[in-house]
Order: C-alpha cells, then structure tokens, then sequence
C-alpha cells in the first residue's frame, strides 16, 4: 500500500517535471551559438545561396537577392543556420552571410510612421508593402524603425521580422 505522503510526492514530481519541461520548450536555445531559437537576423550580403543541407555539397534551391532582407533561424549545424523568409522559403545559408543587425519587412499598404508609439499622433511618414526598415526599440505594440531617411513608430502587427511578444530597448 503506497502512503499519502508518497503518493502527494509522486504528483509534485509529476508536475514539476512537466514545468520543467515547459520551461525548457519555451526556451530553446541553439546548440552552436547558444542563442534563441528561433530568432530574427538579416541577410548581410547582396546575395545568398540557400541550400537544401548544411553543407557546399547540398544543392543550391534558390538565392536570396536583398541585402538586409530579415530572415528568422530556425536550426544551427556547424556554421550553418536553416532560415526562412516572411513567406516561408527557406533552408541552409552559411553563417557569414547573415548579420545579427535587425531589419523588418512592411507587411502593410502605406504603414503610417507616428511620432511617438500612439496611432492618435502625427503621421511623420508612410512606408509601402515590402519596404525594409532597421529596427529599433519595441514595446508589445509598437516598434521605431527606420528606412529611407524616415524615423517613427509602427504598429508591431505590420511588420515581418519582430516577434510579437518581443521587447526591444
């Protein structure tokens, strides 16, 4: 017969392992650099050849062709990182092709830039679908971002590049 005592243990076991285990899903790290994965990074050079592996002997699916073009990691192997774009494409790119400088892409028509992190202030600039801005601070609504001389803040929810929970400052 198995005691309270034991059985109570058991089920506090049970359930700090499943903790545990949530805590660790939440924060998967990469096993070469040791950094979130995934994360949000941007292509460094003009152009990118995306392999079907990670190695020089996987064959070349598709090239990347713009520079700063922010691409979300989503495995390491070696000096290999699988990446994808905001639609989805992807696959192995080298390390040295990929900067740790983030950019976002607009996902909408004509992204109102404001002032400050308030849709209520003045409106500084508009951005078309498929600009690439650098990025700046963000809260859990807004981020500042920069691109063709215009600086303001933009709702998070209209770029490609943040993840929506992320903070910046």
């Amino acid at each position: 017969m198995v005691s309270r005592a034991t059985r109570t243990g058991a089920i506090g076991a049970v359930i700090l392992s499943f903790w545990m285990g949530m805590a660790a899903a939440q924060e998967t790290r990469g096993p070469v650099t040791n950094l979130p994965l995934p994360r949000f990074v941007s292509l460094k050079a003009n152009e990118g050849n995306v392999r079907r592996g990670p190695s020089l002997s996987h064959r070349i699916d598709w090239v990347f062709k713009r520079r700063d073009m922010p691409l979300e990691v989503t495995a390491e192997y070696g000096h290999w990182r699988r990446v994808r774009d905001r639609e989805g494409a992807g696959g192995w790119v080298h390390y040295a092709l990929l900067s740790g400088s983030r950019t976002v892409i607009v996902d909408a028509d004509l992204l109102a830039l404001h002032v400050r992190p308030d849709g209520r202030t003045p409106v500084k600039a508009r951005l078309e679908r498929g600009v690439i801005a650098r990025l700046g601070d963000c809260d859990l609504e807004w981020c500042q971002v920069s691109s063709g001389g215009y600086k303001g803040w933009a709702e998070k929810r209209a770029l490609w590049g943040v993840a929506p929970d992320e903070i910046r400052e």
